[in-house]
């Protein structure tokens, strides 16, 4: 039996704000998170740019011994999961503790610990390296931890895939769930590698903006003069639920998962598929989950996160998905106000794109003035756009060639 699926909480933190009210205030208004990194000295960088969360007390959101056994990464993962539990009104006992999991995705998860402890290994030798090194850095400590704050004992992992980590980590979730394997799953993705390793190695791979005086105007997505993605970090959690158990106790209901797809260019380590044929087929596996035609999606949020090639390689995608129709659905991206959170990205876009469906509303993209020749896609800019929104499609792309797509649409009983 394939069981419906519904999502009926939301936690987030981003450089915009500590909830998806302040995180849609932001996109709507056109606000961005995006400014000088503050957290060190970035003069010999290239880059120097990010969306920072510059007010972390994770105090506020755990006690002060949880939290120094915590990356920064995970410390947002426990927020953004109480938050979505609150939200959600989900109750976690003895009654319902093995129904109940965490699959919570990141694409490179603790960063700063490993960067404190490498220092202390070269200038104190390795008896000072602290024992805490490795489960604070591993990636699926994230879920771990999550799973021993709340009690959860159901199925409980966490995905690495980059950039699209978040989005296979809830489209596995939603697997989950539709086979009865869980009554209800916390899921989602956190980042928190805005740090000088994680700089530099982008920095040298030549992937992000250089667009340092002028902060705002530096994420493009789609536009000629684009440069690089802009680094962002923060968490977004969704908890997914099987309909009737939501139902059963009267929650409410954001909308429902109805298909997930994902693919593998197997083409480069960090350059798309310039085809876009790897996305275009998650997309086309995600509307066939849905049982949708391509033209009952009214909006896209796109990974578009303002690099050269990547955002070529999906407006190619989406518009051979289009190619022959007079109909093209709603399409923008979100980046340029919550940065390129990498490995929460994902699941935040997917918590926007379900705000869509409430507010009647798709927000602009920001910066982009003058799109690429060749495309056509109705790509909402300059002033945001009242429209009915019924089903959405989001969009992933990590490093590796992996392509994620989630698809929802709004609840009808």
């Amino acid at each position: 039996m394939s069981h419906r699926v519904v999502v009926t909480g939301i936690g987030c933190i981003s450089a915009v704000g500590h909830s998806l009210d302040e995180l849609w205030s932001a996109v709507v208004e056109g606000r961005t998170g995006i400014g000088q990194i503050m957290r060190f000295d970035t003069t010999p960088y290239d880059a120097r740019i990010a969306a920072e969360i510059s007010d972390w007390d994770p105090e506020q959101y755990m006690d002060g011994k949880l939290a120094k056994r915590c990356d920064r990464f995970t410390q947002f993962a426990v927020a953004a999961s109480d938050m979505a539990l609150a939200d959600a009104n989900l109750p976690i006992t003895p009654q319902n503790e093995w129904e109940i999991g965490v699959v919570l995705g990141s694409g490179i998860g603790g960063m700063w610990t490993w960067e404190k402890q490498h220092e202390r290994l070269l200038t104190r030798g390795p008896a000072r390296v602290s024992p805490f090194l490795v489960p604070m850095m591993i990636v699926d400590m994230a879920a771990g931890m999550v799973s021993m704050r709340t009690g959860a004992k159901g199925p409980n992992y966490g995905p690495v895939s980059a950039c699209a980590s978040s989005t296979h980590a809830v489209g596995e979730a939603f697997e989950i769930v539709r086979r009865g394997a869980a009554k209800a799953m916390i899921t989602g993705g956190t980042e928190g590698s805005v740090c000088p390793t994680a700089l530099a190695g982008f920095c040298s791979a030549k992937a992000l903006s250089t667009r340092n005086d002028d902060a705002p105007q530096a994420c493009r997505p789609f536009d000629k003069t684009r440069d690089g993605f802009v680094m962002g970090e923060g968490a977004c959690t969704v908890i997914l639920e099987e309909l009737q158990h939501a139902l059963d106790r009267d929650a409410k209901i954001y909308g429902e998962l109805i298909g997930f797809g994902m693919t593998g260019d197997a083409y480069n380590m960090v350059a798309p598929d310039p085809t876009g044929e790897g996305a275009r087929r998650a997309m086309l596996a995600a509307l066939d989950e849905a049982r949708l035609g391509p033209h009952e999606v009214d909006y896209v949020n796109c990974h578009a996160p303002g690099t050269p090639g990547g955002d070529a390689m999906e407006a190619r995608a989406v518009q051979a998905i289009y190619e022959g129709s007079d109909y093209c659905p709603l399409i923008n991206s979100t980046k340029p106000v919550h940065g390129h959170m990498l490995g929460a990205t994902g699941a935040t876009e997917f918590a926007l794109s379900l705000r869509t469906i409430h507010e009647g509303l798709v927000p602009r993209t920001l910066n982009c003035t003058d799109p690429d020749d060749g495309i056509w896609m109705d790509i909402v800019r300059g002033e945001n756009r009242q429209a009915r929104v019924d089903t959405i499609m989001t969009n992933s792309f990590g490093f590796g060639g992996h392509n994620a797509v989630l698809v929802a649409k709004r609840f009808d009983q």
